[in-house]
């Protein structure tokens, strides 16, 4: 079985400065490090490996850098990556996003499964993983809780809805999004980084792609237009009183009357 996954680099700390005219992250110089959603849907496909064999493939959009959680798939058991990198995908929203990994996807073959996690702690949306499988123009399951069965033609999973539990067969090649908890990630393996010290991550760009009109990539191709993003002030300001119960009780009231909460 052919698996992809997709997989992100994001801010290792909610420290991030943010440029105010663009919305965009400034990621320069900052600590990151694997989506956490990304960890559950790699064990994922390196778990079906295991069970029906296969290759498991990781590939991620991004900046230079962001080759090293492609080296950390490799310590993990992933077989391949490749990072999809240039200044004219800079910027994209969700809808550029997709449609980028989508036309990497293309680039890369045909998987019979692709995975992603739920989400991404720096986007918190959602949305890409389905609208890659709408752009790639197959079926889609998100927010799966369970991988049940993997079938000659399909998979058979439990997805959580916001107040069932449904269970859904769905034909290959298809799309999931995995939540959080589905399985426990395992460790990058010391032996596996010896081994794969070598391994090659191709670069590619937009000239690479079957579909290189740079107005449906990075900010050109992206609708979403940012009104205005800023990082929320800190506020440490406390105060320490003492006295008797009613004394506190009363002191509490007249704060909280103060702030107008009540």
């Amino acid at each position: 079985m052919e698996i992809f996954v997709c997989i992100k680099q994001v801010p290792g700390t909610t420290e991030v400065e943010v440029d105010e005219k663009t919305g965009v992250l400034k990621r320069e110089g900052i600590d990151s490090k694997m989506n956490p959603y990304d960890l559950f849907a790699l064990e994922s496909a390196l778990r079906i490996k295991e069970d029906k064999g296969g290759e498991v493939t990781v590939l991620s959009m991004g900046p230079p850098q962001a080759s090293e959680i492609i080296k950390e798939s490799y310590m993990m058991g992933a077989d391949r990556g490749a990072l999809f990198s240039d200044r004219k995908f800079a910027g994209a929203d969700v809808l550029a996003t997709a449609y980028t990994l989508s036309q990497g996807i293309k680039k890369l073959g045909s998987p019979d499964l692709i995975i992603c996690g739920k989400m991404t702690t720096d986007g918190d949306t959602a949305q890409v993983g389905p609208e890659m499988a709408e752009f790639l123009k197959i079926p889609h399951v998100a927010n799966v809780k369970k991988i049940m069965e993997i079938k000659k033609d399909s998979v058979v999973v439990e997805m959580d809805m916001p107040y069932t539990i449904e269970v859904v067969e769905v034909n290959l090649p298809c799309l999931i999004t995995v939540d959080k908890d589905i399985y426990q990630p395992r460790l990058p393996s010391f032996k596996k980084k010896i081994a794969t010290k070598d391994r090659e991550i191709p670069f590619y760009g937009l000239a690479d792609l079957e579909d290189n009109n740079e107005k449906k990539y990075g900010l050109n191709g992206s609708p979403t237009q940012v009104k205005r993003v800023f990082p929320p002030e800190a506020n440490s300001d406390h105060e320490i009183w003492k006295g008797s119960g009613d004394e506190l009780g009363e002191k509490l009231f007249g704060k909280l009357k103060e702030l107008k909460f009540i």
